[in-house]
């Protein structure tokens, strides 16, 4: 029998049909062994599920053994051949697997007749979640090409074994102990002031998304709605269309962070477990809304208890899920497929929540924790304005009223009156003006006619809109990072190629900058649990994490040099502290180039690798960097960070972060000029390079490109267009001689 096309069992479509499968969980993974089997035409497919508690590795579903062994047979890592694949997290594939050492044979379940044997580790970038077996009667039955097709296979499911494996983690924690639930004391007008997080100024109707459902409760009770089980399965239906509306309108706007946004949403809601307690409360005598509400709360609390963090992140998602289904039952709007015209109060939040809810229109946030840096950097993105209170603050916020929330200034307005609206009207009317296109000249020029660029800051995707609309000349900073931090596991190189080839393509040959890999600090990811570190900033991040996980930054590289055939590339490599970091990065760069050329993949060959100066240390070295890089990019904020030893995301020394730090201006200015003098292209990014303040400084030290978000870019260019350079070129002299504060703030007239 011909085997059947690989295709058919890479194709996404048939893991969404095998995502959205009827049934409980074993239901579910029976119906992938089935398939698999199918395709493959095998005679056996397994699957197994690893336990991190106690190493062991379980037969959950298969399709050829005798069913008696699933939830039976279990092998720690050093047993089997399977054991032994998701052990070293590598494919083993034998012609005759009676014959190896690491074989393991269970009597009664009808293995002995299978001699080929081809098994796959499902991981989640570094993370074991378990392993996909099939064999055969044949000996040497399986090829190579099965074994890509197991992996792409495995790569595809993961995602869903996993979300499988965050029901049962949650369900094994529950205590189903009742919640203490805080006194909300909300007022009915008044300010709530809380810091500035997003700039923007949002107006809607709030969306207290907390631990129950009590409002929607009470609006059933007065308004005597009916709510038994046929309005519930009529809500369910509207609710898993919305969603699967939201997940295809998500992948086109969000294509470089869309994957699987809303699958844990549809995963809750074919869950058994908890649709099924749902329908046996009605069934009991419970309204529909006032069982959704219990529900949803006890999940709340066993998914907050975890103790793994994965389970812990499904807080917001069953918070979320439960609002939007008592909201289609009540049917309090026909259109209430989104968060349109509300502003939603939330704990806490997470990158992939931000995302959520820019796919469902949300007008603005309101987080009642601490705002990590790229939490804020993605709303920016988004233009989603984003405000961060206290739990105290929040709790006066009601919920169902009307608010305008100026987050430039981190003020909330409950229930504004008419000169409050009026004054934000005309506030707004003229910062669009301010951000008037007309005058935007895609060459800028100084008063004397000399030409600098204006380059934009990159995180997603989303961000090439005001990038074109500002005529940016070019991406100065692409923050690779966004697509890791946003997702539940590592992208793909393929996933990676296409999100780098868009951003080039889009840019229509302006040069784009990639950087490589920067978390640690406060941009962890929350799927890569390996190191545990009491101060990040100063530990494995940036390139450090890529020299030491050489498979993921090899997998990135070789994206980026893929892209580069689309347009102007360059790469640099962050937080690089000597020549030696440079020198071991480059190594790998050219080492994944010969991998490329040995499978006649095409990649341009002039792609420029460069640093991003930073560190205290690099700047010591800067003359020895430029010697080696072909440019070097001044990432001004870590640069001020590390040289003042500021935590720029600690309130209680912010205040210390000072840009204009003589020792700040004096170690830019050495920088610039050891590229000069090396004859290689230098830059600026972070917040100093779009401080009009220090606009001067940076023309006069010899700086002639900017990178900065592009909402920026109009008031750079007026204020290029006013300065000379020879002016600028003395009142930096005058700034570099001064060795104190003060001195420079009475210079730049900062108070």
């Amino acid at each position: 029998m011909v085997k059947s096309n690989i295709e058919l069992i890479c194709d996404i479509a048939e893991r969404i049909a095998l995502a959205q499968a009827e049934g409980d969980s074993s239901n579910l993974l029976q119906g992938v062994a089935a398939s698999v089997a199918e395709h493959m035409r095998a005679d056996v497919c397994s699957i197994y599920i690893f336990d991190e508690r106690d190493e062991r590795l379980t037969l959950r579903a298969t399709q050829g053994l005798d069913h008696s062994a699933i939830d039976t047979v279990k092998l720690s890592l050093e047993e089997g051949l399977t054991g032994q694949a998701v052990k070293e997290m590598r494919s083993i594939c034998v012609g005759r697997a009676s014959k190896e050492q690491s074989y393991k044979f269970f009597p009664g379940i009808r293995e002995e007749q299978y001699e080929a044997f081809l098994a796959v580790p499902i991981l989640r970038g570094r993370g074991r979640i378990g392993a996909l077996v099939v064999q055969s009667s044949k000996s040497d039955y399986f090829v190579e090409s099965d074994v890509t097709a197991l992996r792409a296979i495995a790569l595809q499911l993961a995602t869903m074994f996993e979300s499988v494996k965050v029901l049962n983690e949650a369900r094994l924690q529950d205590e189903q102990a009742p919640l203490t639930k805080p006194a909300v004391q909300p007022v009915e007008r008044g300010i709530v002031r809380g810091r500035s997080a997003s700039i923007g100024v949002a107006k809607g109707v709030s969306c207290v998304l907390d631990l129950d459902l009590e409002v929607h409760n009470q609006l059933v009770e007065q308004a005597g709605a009916s709510q038994g089980i046929a309005e519930f399965e009529s809500a369910l239906a509207c609710t898993i269309d919305q969603i699967k509306a939201l997940q295809v309108a998500t992948s086109e706007q969000l294509a470089d962070v869309a994957v699987l946004i809303f699958s844990a949403h549809l995963l809750m809601l074919e869950d058994e477990q908890f649709i099924g307690r749902i329908r046996n409360l009605i069934t009991e005598g419970s309204s529909a809304t006032q069982a959704i509400g219990k529900i949803v709360d006890e999940y709340v609390d066993m998914f907050s208890k975890s103790d793994v963090p994965m389970v812990r992140e499904k807080v917001l998602d069953v918070k979320d899920l439960g609002n939007r289904l008592a909201r289609n039952l009540l049917a309090e709007d026909e259109k209430t497929t989104d968060y349109q015209g509300q502003i939603v109060v939330v704990a806490e939040l997470l990158p992939s929540d931000i995302l959520k809810f820019s796919a469902e229109k949300v007008e603005g946030l309101v987080v009642c924790s601490g705002v990590t840096s790229h939490n804020a950097i993605i709303c920016r993105s988004l233009q989603i304005p984003m405000v961060s209170v206290t739990r105290e603050e929040a709790k006066q916020i009601p919920d169902g009223i009307t608010m305008l929330m100026d987050a430039g200034q981190g003020i909330i307005y409950i229930q504004p009156d008419d000169e409050v609206m009026t004054t934000y009207q005309e506030l707004a009317a003229a910062e669009e003006a301010l951000q008037d296109v007309s005058g935007i000249h895609e060459e800028r020029k100084t008063a004397c006619g000399e030409v600098v660029e204006i380059q934009a800051n990159i995180n997603l995707l989303s961000d090439l809109v005001p990038a074109m609309r500002f005529k940016a000349n070019g991406v100065g900073l692409y923050r690779s990072e966004f697509p890791f931090i946003v997702r539940n596991d590592f992208p793909t190189e393929e996933e990676q190629t296409q999100i780098y080839q868009r951003l080039v393509e889009r840019m229509e040959g302006r040069t784009v900058t990639l950087r490589t890999l920067d978390i640690g600090g406060d941009k962890m990811l929350s799927y890569y649990s390996n190191v545990t570190e009491a101060n990040p900033f100063l530990g494995m991040r940036a390139i450090r994490f890529s020299l030491q996980n050489r498979d993921i930054f090899s997998q990135q590289l070789r994206a980026f040099l893929r892209a580069s055939t689309r347009g102007p590339t360059q790469i640099m490599f962050p937080l690089i502290s000597s020549v030696d970091d440079f020198l071991s990065a480059r190594e790998i760069v050219y080492a994944c180039m010969e991998e490329l050329r040995a499978k006649g993949v095409d990649f341009d060959e002039r792609v420029s690798l460069g640093v991003m100066m930073e560190l205290p240390s690099s700047v010591e070295v800067a003359e020895e960097l430029a010697a080696e890089a072909d440019f070097l990019s001044i990432g001004s904020n870590d640069l001020v960070q590390y040289m003042l030893a500021v935590d720029r995301t600690n309130e209680q020394v912010s205040n210390l972060y000072k840009a204009h730090h003589p020792a700040i201006l004096r170690a830019i200015s050495r920088i610039v000029t050891a590229a000069r003098e090396a004859g290689k292209e230098v830059s600026i990014c972070g917040d100093l390079a779009a401080d009009v303040k220090l606009l001067p400084f940076l023309l006069g030290i010899g700086l002639r490109k900017l990178s900065v978000d592009m909402v920026h870019a109009p008031a750079l260019e007026r204020s290029l267009g006013k300065i000379r350079m020879a002016d600028a070129q003395k009142h930096a002299q005058e700034l570099l001689k001064y060795g104190r504060l003060d001195q420079v703030e009475a210079v730049l007239e900062i108070e």
